[in-house]
């Protein structure tokens, strides 16, 4: 019987605490946990400002980590007031794709490496020097054992710099 006292008590404690916060959150302004997959899969929910909605809507951007995506990239109704700088999408784009691209390179084409040459701003006239350039130098950029993938892209920067068609191109937007 005890058990059962202390159990019910416990639920109307969390109840009422849960109350309470519903109720302080009318005058809040703010309707959630900001941006992400799960602002926008709630967004129609009539009472937005219910601690329901903002639980499930943080629960789904935790799920997912949308939120950190959506404000990297300016998605999923965040803002991204600030720019993620060009050598940085090319960064986090090599670290992602990394093997891949080492066979795009040793092959001199393939999908993984004209994205990489899209984001670091080689225009597509120009791409086919730089797959063949990534093919001479496969040796260099991919140092098996030694290359991280920010290494690979710091020795295509360099690179890019002396290929005089190539020069041209600024990774530093």
């Amino acid at each position: 019987m005890m058990k059962r006292v202390l159990v019910i008590s416990v639920a109307l404690l969390f109840g009422l605490q849960a109350g309470f916060a519903m109720a302080a959150a009318t005058g809040n302004p703010d309707t959630g946990p900001g941006c992400g997959l799960g602002k926008l899969a709630w967004q129609n929910y009539p009472h937005q400002k219910t601690i329901g909605v903002q639980v499930l809507e943080a629960t789904t951007n935790g799920t997912f980590w949308s939120t950190t995506f959506g404000i990297s990239s300016g998605t999923s109704g965040c803002t991204n007031d600030g720019q993620f700088w060009t050598e940085q999408k090319v960064n986090a784009f090599a670290a992602l794709n990394f093997d891949n691209l080492a066979q795009d390179m040793a092959q001199g084409q393939g999908e993984h490496l004209s994205s990489l040459a899209t984001l670091m701003g080689i225009p597509a006239d120009q791409q086919p020097a730089f797959f063949a350039m990534t093919q001479e130098r496969y040796a260099f950029f991919v140092k098996t054992g030694e290359s991280s993938p920010t290494a690979m892209v710091k020795a295509l920067n360099d690179a890019v710099a002396t290929q005089p068609k190539l020069a041209k191109v600024s990774l530093k937007k």
